[in-house]
Protein backbone atom coordinates (compact mmCIF):
# COMPACT_ATOMS: atom_id res chain seq x y z
CA UNK A 1 0.00 0.00 0.00
CA UNK A 2 1.41 2.93 -1.22
CA UNK A 3 2.43 5.98 1.09
CA UNK A 4 -0.44 8.83 1.41
CA UNK A 5 0.59 12.40 0.15
CA UNK A 6 0.06 14.81 2.65
CA UNK A 7 -2.80 17.01 2.17
CA UNK A 8 -3.39 21.08 1.38
CA UNK A 9 -5.32 21.70 4.32
CA UNK A 10 -7.10 25.21 3.49
CA UNK A 11 -8.26 27.71 6.13
CA UNK A 12 -10.60 30.49 5.27
CA UNK A 13 -11.15 33.85 6.90
CA UNK A 14 -13.70 35.64 9.06
CA UNK A 15 -17.65 35.41 8.17
CA UNK A 16 -16.82 32.48 5.11
CA UNK A 17 -16.68 29.14 5.31
CA UNK A 18 -14.98 26.16 3.64
CA UNK A 19 -16.76 27.13 0.40
CA UNK A 20 -14.77 29.79 -0.99
CA UNK A 21 -11.59 27.42 -1.31
CA UNK A 22 -14.28 25.65 -4.47
CA UNK A 23 -11.97 26.81 -6.91
CA UNK A 24 -8.77 26.57 -5.75
CA UNK A 25 -9.70 22.48 -5.49
CA UNK A 26 -10.64 22.20 -8.37
CA UNK A 27 -7.62 23.41 -10.31
CA UNK A 28 -5.12 22.45 -7.80
CA UNK A 29 -3.67 18.92 -8.79
CA UNK A 30 -2.68 17.94 -4.64
CA UNK A 31 -5.24 16.44 -2.35
CA UNK A 32 -6.72 19.41 -0.32
CA UNK A 33 -9.13 19.35 2.40
CA UNK A 34 -11.24 22.38 3.35
CA UNK A 35 -12.02 23.19 6.66
CA UNK A 36 -14.66 25.40 9.06
CA UNK A 37 -12.78 27.32 11.23
CA UNK A 38 -14.87 27.61 14.59
CA UNK A 39 -18.17 29.29 14.85
CA UNK A 40 -18.24 29.09 10.95
CA UNK A 41 -19.81 27.16 8.45
CA UNK A 42 -20.79 23.66 9.73
CA UNK A 43 -18.96 24.43 13.43
CA UNK A 44 -20.97 25.02 16.45
CA UNK A 45 -21.64 28.39 17.45
CA UNK A 46 -18.90 30.56 19.44
CA UNK A 47 -20.63 32.06 22.61
CA UNK A 48 -17.69 32.97 24.62
CA UNK A 49 -14.43 34.94 23.71
CA UNK A 50 -12.06 33.14 21.80
CA UNK A 51 -7.89 34.32 21.45
CA UNK A 52 -5.61 32.98 17.95
CA UNK A 53 -4.57 30.37 20.66
CA UNK A 54 -8.55 28.79 21.11
CA UNK A 55 -9.30 28.94 17.12
CA UNK A 56 -6.09 27.45 16.53
CA UNK A 57 -6.40 24.52 18.91
CA UNK A 58 -10.05 24.17 17.67
CA UNK A 59 -8.14 24.00 14.08
CA UNK A 60 -5.91 21.37 15.52
CA UNK A 61 -8.03 18.77 16.64
CA UNK A 62 -9.22 18.76 13.16
CA UNK A 63 -6.01 18.13 11.11
CA UNK A 64 -5.96 14.52 9.57
CA UNK A 65 -2.86 12.76 10.85
CA UNK A 66 0.48 13.39 10.10
CA UNK A 67 1.92 16.06 8.92
CA UNK A 68 0.09 18.81 6.22
CA UNK A 69 0.67 21.79 4.03
CA UNK A 70 -1.49 24.50 5.71
CA UNK A 71 -2.88 27.47 3.74
CA UNK A 72 -4.81 30.35 5.80
CA UNK A 73 -6.37 33.28 4.07
CA UNK A 74 -7.24 36.20 5.85
CA UNK A 75 -8.17 35.32 9.76
CA UNK A 76 -7.05 31.35 8.63
CA UNK A 77 -3.73 32.90 7.79
CA UNK A 78 -3.02 34.00 11.46
CA UNK A 79 -3.95 30.37 12.55
CA UNK A 80 -1.91 28.51 10.19
CA UNK A 81 1.12 30.94 11.69
CA UNK A 82 0.29 29.71 15.25
CA UNK A 83 -0.20 26.30 14.24
CA UNK A 84 3.40 26.43 12.64
CA UNK A 85 4.72 28.24 15.43
CA UNK A 86 3.83 26.11 18.27
CA UNK A 87 2.99 22.60 16.73
CA UNK A 88 6.00 22.82 14.04
CA UNK A 89 5.53 18.70 13.53
CA UNK A 90 1.80 19.29 11.85
CA UNK A 91 3.49 21.52 9.40
CA UNK A 92 5.23 20.81 5.97
CA UNK A 93 5.33 24.39 4.81
CA UNK A 94 3.00 27.64 5.39
CA UNK A 95 1.40 29.69 3.14
CA UNK A 96 -0.25 33.08 4.56
CA UNK A 97 -2.46 34.39 2.20
CA UNK A 98 -3.79 38.17 1.96
CA UNK A 99 -2.81 37.75 5.65
CA UNK A 100 -2.49 40.72 8.33
CA UNK A 101 1.22 41.41 9.88
CA UNK A 102 2.24 43.45 12.51
CA UNK A 103 -0.57 46.27 11.61
CA UNK A 104 0.68 50.21 12.02
CA UNK A 105 -1.32 52.34 14.33
CA UNK A 106 -3.23 53.31 11.43
CA UNK A 107 -4.03 49.93 10.42
CA UNK A 108 -5.13 48.83 13.77
CA UNK A 109 -7.15 52.01 14.23
CA UNK A 110 -9.08 50.85 10.66
CA UNK A 111 -9.98 47.55 11.86
CA UNK A 112 -10.99 48.50 15.35
CA UNK A 113 -13.71 50.92 13.51
CA UNK A 114 -15.18 48.18 11.27
CA UNK A 115 -14.96 45.89 14.77
CA UNK A 116 -16.82 48.46 16.69
CA UNK A 117 -19.70 48.88 14.16
CA UNK A 118 -19.76 45.29 13.16
CA UNK A 119 -22.61 44.53 15.76
CA UNK A 120 -24.82 47.55 14.99
CA UNK A 121 -24.55 47.35 11.21
CA UNK A 122 -23.81 44.54 10.43
CA UNK A 123 -26.19 44.39 6.70
CA UNK A 124 -23.90 47.46 6.17
CA UNK A 125 -20.27 45.81 6.37
CA UNK A 126 -21.74 43.03 4.52
CA UNK A 127 -22.02 45.44 1.55
CA UNK A 128 -18.98 47.33 2.66
CA UNK A 129 -17.11 44.20 2.51
CA UNK A 130 -18.27 42.55 -0.41
CA UNK A 131 -17.65 46.10 -2.84
CA UNK A 132 -14.56 46.47 -1.13
CA UNK A 133 -13.54 42.59 -2.42
CA UNK A 134 -15.32 42.66 -5.59
CA UNK A 135 -15.71 46.82 -6.59
CA UNK A 136 -18.96 46.52 -8.75
CA UNK A 137 -17.21 48.52 -11.25
CA UNK A 138 -14.17 46.98 -12.18
CA UNK A 139 -14.01 43.22 -10.60
CA UNK A 140 -13.98 40.34 -12.99
CA UNK A 141 -15.29 37.94 -10.88
CA UNK A 142 -18.87 36.73 -12.03
CA UNK A 143 -21.90 37.91 -10.44
CA UNK A 144 -22.84 34.47 -9.28
CA UNK A 145 -19.74 33.94 -7.49
CA UNK A 146 -19.72 37.01 -5.69
CA UNK A 147 -23.13 36.03 -4.54
CA UNK A 148 -22.09 33.27 -3.57
CA UNK A 149 -20.01 35.22 -1.09
CA UNK A 150 -22.24 37.73 -0.13
CA UNK A 151 -24.43 34.81 0.86
CA UNK A 152 -22.34 33.18 3.14
CA UNK A 153 -21.39 36.39 5.15
CA UNK A 154 -24.84 37.98 5.33
CA UNK A 155 -25.92 34.47 7.14
CA UNK A 156 -23.44 34.39 9.68
CA UNK A 157 -24.12 33.80 13.27
CA UNK A 158 -23.86 37.72 14.37
CA UNK A 159 -22.27 36.48 17.86
CA UNK A 160 -19.87 34.16 16.51
CA UNK A 161 -18.96 36.46 13.86
CA UNK A 162 -18.01 38.75 16.34
CA UNK A 163 -16.29 36.76 18.51
CA UNK A 164 -14.00 36.15 15.63
CA UNK A 165 -13.61 39.04 14.39
CA UNK A 166 -11.99 40.40 17.23
CA UNK A 167 -9.46 37.88 17.04
CA UNK A 168 -8.80 38.59 13.39
CA UNK A 169 -8.55 42.34 14.29
CA UNK A 170 -5.89 41.56 17.48
CA UNK A 171 -4.22 37.70 16.60
CA UNK A 172 -1.80 39.66 14.51
CA UNK A 173 -0.42 40.90 18.07
CA UNK A 174 -1.04 37.76 19.52
CA UNK A 175 1.45 36.00 17.05
CA UNK A 176 3.80 39.08 15.68
CA UNK A 177 6.51 37.98 18.53
CA UNK A 178 7.17 34.47 17.43
CA UNK A 179 6.79 35.01 13.74
CA UNK A 180 11.37 34.97 14.08
CA UNK A 181 10.50 31.16 15.44
CA UNK A 182 9.31 29.27 12.82
CA UNK A 183 11.01 27.04 10.93
CA UNK A 184 8.91 25.12 7.93
CA UNK A 185 9.33 26.60 4.12
CA UNK A 186 7.30 29.60 3.96
CA UNK A 187 5.43 32.07 1.32
CA UNK A 188 3.21 35.06 2.06
CA UNK A 189 1.32 35.92 -0.92
CA UNK A 190 -1.66 38.79 -1.39
CA UNK A 191 -3.02 40.93 -4.03
CA UNK A 192 -1.34 44.26 -5.09
CA UNK A 193 -4.53 46.25 -4.92
CA UNK A 194 -5.81 44.64 -1.68
CA UNK A 195 -6.43 47.58 0.81
CA UNK A 196 -6.25 45.61 4.23
CA UNK A 197 -3.82 43.02 3.40
CA UNK A 198 -1.65 45.39 1.70
CA UNK A 199 1.56 44.19 0.04
CA UNK A 200 3.82 45.87 2.56
CA UNK A 201 1.88 43.49 5.35
CA UNK A 202 3.23 40.70 3.13
CA UNK A 203 6.63 42.03 3.15
CA UNK A 204 6.67 42.19 6.87
CA UNK A 205 5.94 38.64 6.69
CA UNK A 206 8.55 38.17 4.48
CA UNK A 207 11.10 39.91 7.14
CA UNK A 208 9.36 38.49 10.34
CA UNK A 209 9.74 34.49 9.00
CA UNK A 210 13.06 33.33 8.00
CA UNK A 211 13.18 31.82 4.41
CA UNK A 212 9.83 33.36 3.39
CA UNK A 213 9.01 33.89 0.15
CA UNK A 214 6.59 36.99 -0.69
CA UNK A 215 4.52 37.13 -4.15
CA UNK A 216 2.37 39.89 -5.08
CA UNK A 217 -0.21 39.14 -7.24
CA UNK A 218 -0.75 41.81 -9.86
CA UNK A 219 -4.07 43.50 -10.07
CA UNK A 220 -5.46 41.54 -7.27
CA UNK A 221 -7.34 42.38 -4.18
CA UNK A 222 -8.28 40.66 -0.73
CA UNK A 223 -10.59 37.29 -2.42
CA UNK A 224 -7.20 36.15 -3.95
CA UNK A 225 -8.12 32.13 -3.95
CA UNK A 226 -11.58 33.35 -5.96
CA UNK A 227 -10.20 36.10 -7.61
CA UNK A 228 -6.97 34.63 -9.00
CA UNK A 229 -6.94 31.00 -7.97
CA UNK A 230 -4.17 30.30 -10.89
CA UNK A 231 -1.89 32.30 -9.51
CA UNK A 232 -2.56 31.15 -5.75
CA UNK A 233 -2.38 27.40 -7.25
CA UNK A 234 0.83 27.95 -8.86
CA UNK A 235 2.60 29.53 -5.86
CA UNK A 236 1.55 26.73 -3.28
CA UNK A 237 2.63 24.05 -5.65
CA UNK A 238 6.21 25.93 -6.31
CA UNK A 239 6.60 26.08 -2.65
CA UNK A 240 5.60 22.60 -1.93
CA UNK A 241 7.98 21.06 -4.42
CA UNK A 242 11.20 23.70 -3.49
CA UNK A 243 10.30 21.83 -0.19
CA UNK A 244 10.48 18.49 -1.03
CA UNK A 245 13.46 18.94 -3.27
Amino acid sequence: MGVLEPQIVLLHGVGLDKSMWKTFQAICDRPTLALDLPGHGAQLPLREPQSLETLAKDVMSRLPEGPVHLVGFSLGALIAQYITRYSPEKALTLTSVNSVCKRTAEETAAVAQRLATAGSEFATGVDRAIERWFPSATTSVPAAQVQAVRKVLAGNDLESYLHAYRVFAHGDQEIAGELGSITRPSLAITGEKDPGSTPEMSRRLGRSIPGCKVVVVPQARHMLPIENAPALAAAVTTLIDNSEG
